[in-house]
């Protein structure tokens, strides 16, 4: 079955940065894009990047731009989000996503907070 496992949340300082890892298992995963989302308290879960397949293709929400950067390693199954520079408003409960057969796979999420 498909699982996702998200990792590498956390207790960050504005301006600081955190590593976002996504081990995915159960398809393969080469043949499929990948996207991470986040969601905060009483809001809608949003869009924060995606990658193509092969990594060659890549998306940022507009908030996120020049900030974080979306990665997979297709050898080891792993999807990453490095985020520099982070700010009190990327608070929020990170998710790797993904599409199989028209399926939504959703992680269970891994909280970044960050505050001084």
């Amino acid at each position: 079955q498909v699982q996702l496992v998200e990792s590498g949340g956390g207790l960050v300082q504005p301006g600081g940065s955190l590593r976002l890892s996504c081990a995915a298992s159960g398809f393969t995963f080469s043949t499929y894009a990948m996207n991470w989302y986040r969601q905060t308290l009483g809001k809608e879960r949003e869009l924060v990047a995606g990658i193509s397949s092969g990594g060659v293709f890549t998306n940022y929400a507009d908030s996120v731009k020049g900030r974080f950067t979306i990665s997979r390693d297709n050898a080891k199954n792993m999807v990453y989000l490095q985020m520099n520079n982070l700010k009190p408003e990327d608070t929020a409960v990170y998710y790797c996503k993904t599409s199989v057969s028209w399926v939504s796979y959703w992680g269970q999420g891994t909280r970044v907070t960050v505050s001084s």
